[in-house]
């Protein structure tokens, strides 16, 4: 019973694997998922800023809520993504993942610089200061680090491929802060409040805040799907710039 579905499975990760089918296939779902998002994005945007109730002990400065909370999880998550193509790049050479590790670290370093700039707007009058030397503020600042980090190294070779490899390597080990930085208001004193959505307990705030919260994060969710899969189209287009069936879109204009 498993065998016809392992066949399907199978053949679409050939197909992934495939500049020519990704890049075909993605305009297709571009134009709805750039309508969806834009939708989302304003609907949890006005919901949250002008809708929301005013919290009863920071007013209205807890509404960067709305844009730091979903930048710092697309920020780990992001990672995450970034390791497990680096992953696949390193264990079955496919070279889409390692396109997916470079159009995938520039989105993961400005989500990073989101919510710690966020996090700084927020922190002044919630604690007085700009910045402090916290265990969660100081693991997102070592993210951006590793961000930049494999940025750099991808382009520190001149042959790309040991970019690549460099870059992947670094990313795999550097997933080691990431539950650093989900732990972090756990594991030490630290003046940053704990998650406010667990798994395993009830969120820690009105429903009426939580929900455009929630519509937020699912929202920079697609905005990640969605810049990333701009991201990969150009390392595509660069990549396969001499091939057939890139020159036959570009004369026929459909490259975009």
């Amino acid at each position: 019973m498993g065998s016809p579905m392992w066949a399907v499975l199978k053949n679409f990760w050939h197909k992934l694997g495939s500049p020519k089918w990704f890049y075909q296939m993605s305009s297709r779902w571009l134009p709805w998922l750039s309508a969806i998002t834009l939708g989302l994005l304003v609907w949890g945007l006005v919901w949250g800023l002008a809708y929301a109730p005013m919290d009863a002990k920071q007013g209205n400065s807890y509404r960067i809520i709305f844009l730091h909370v979903p930048a710092s999880f697309l920020a780990m998550v992001g990672y995450y993504v970034m390791a497990i193509a680096g992953i696949v790049g390193l264990v079955w050479r496919m070279k889409m993942a390692m396109w997916v590790l470079r159009a995938a670290a520039p989105l993961g370093a400005v989500l990073t610089f989101i919510s710690l700039f966020s996090g700084a707007i927020w922190g002044k009058p919630t604690w007085g200061t700009w910045w402090v030397w916290d265990a969660r503020i100081t693991s997102m600042l070592i993210l951006l680090f590793l961000y930049l980090g494999v940025m750099a190294l991808q382009n520190a070779f001149e042959n790309e491929d040991s970019g690549n490899r460099a870059s992947a390597v670094l990313t795999i080990v550097g997933m080691i802060n990431i539950p650093i930085i989900y732990k972090s208001v756990e594991w030490w004193n630290t003046l940053h409040q704990g998650a406010t959505i667990k798994f395993t307990e009830a969120p820690s705030m009105h429903m009426d805040m939580f929900k455009p919260l929630l519509l937020m994060i699912v929202t920079f969710y697609l905005l990640y799907a969605l810049v990333l899969i701009m991201n990969l189209r150009c390392e595509i287009l660069r990549h396969e710039r001499r091939s057939q069936w890139v020159r036959e879109l570009a004369l026929n204009g459909k490259l975009l």
